[in-house]
């Protein structure tokens, strides 16, 4: 069963692990470990198809990455104080303001610039700018409100942390709404880099001995298939219809949380 609900990881986002098996009847604290260890494969398996796909920008996942790290770290030593009570109603809040926050823009913030070819798609060095294939054409963009967004990604980290989730679905609206990325390269780029987040986190389980190894290895088989047929999913999908179907998953969990408790 961890296997098969691994599998929604990378369909549904990093969020989706955890709240089902708390619905299949696992205590949050117990669930928490295996929705990072399947973060980590998914997010290996989805690299190689987004790095192809050239919307992952590097320096702005390292750079939100040092933030979001050490708020897992902090998240993942609090866990093991909180009830589990505590944790799911967390969970379910963290997924209705992620939910509300992709889903209210439908207009698009970046267009095609005729001038830009194909040799122009990618990652700027020495700043976070960059352009992504859009629509046949290529269109160009820049990260805005750095500080406001490191701010927001420790908060996802902690959120990762504490409920066992990777953070992404905080993650990726953040950096698209808050710091103004394309949807496409938000996704990719936290996809990219959640296992990081989930890594950190995953460290401190072990030490806790929270990581029992058979079920763990039931969730890597799981997230490494959807890991890829996620990565192929997202690179086929508008930018509105990601935003239309995270918003979707992410609220339908939040009642599910909370009416099973």
């Amino acid at each position: 069963m961890t296997a098969g609900v691994g599998t929604l990881v990378g369909l549904g986002g990093a969020v989706i692990l955890v709240p089902a098996l708390v619905v299949f009847g696992w205590l949050p604290s117990a669930a928490a470990p295996l929705g990072l260890i399947s973060v980590v494969g998914g997010s290996i398996a989805a690299g190689p198809r987004q790095l192809a796909d050239r919307t992952v920008n590097h320096r702005l996942g390292v750079t939100t990455e040092l933030a979001a790290t050490s708020g897992a770290i902090i998240g993942a030593i609090a866990s093991n104080f909180l009830p589990d009570s505590v944790l799911v109603y967390l969970l379910a809040a963290s997924a209705v303001a992620a939910a509300l926050l992709s889903g209210r823009r439908t207009s698009r913030r970046n267009p095609v610039d005729p001038s830009l070819g194909d040799d122009q798609i990618g990652e700027r060095i020495g700043g976070l700018w960059g352009a992504y294939p859009l629509d046949g054409g290529v269109a160009p963009y820049r990260v805005n409100r750095l500080p406001l967004g490191l701010a927001l990604m420790s908060i996802a980290g902690f959120v990762a942390g504490t409920t066992g989730t990777s953070g992404g679905f905080i993650k990726t609206p953040v950096t698209s709404e808050v710091m103004h990325a394309p949807t496409k390269v938000a996704a990719s780029t936290t996809r990219f880099t959640i296992g990081i987040t989930a890594s950190a986190a995953l460290l401190v389980y072990f030490l806790q001995g929270r990581v029992d190894v058979t079920d763990s290895s039931a969730a890597i088989v799981g997230s490494l298939a959807g890991g890829v047929i996620g990565a192929i999913i997202l690179s086929h999908l508008p930018a509105h219809r990601v935003r239309q179907s995270q918003s979707l998953i992410l609220i339908t969990i939040a009642i599910i949380l909370v009416t099973t408790r």
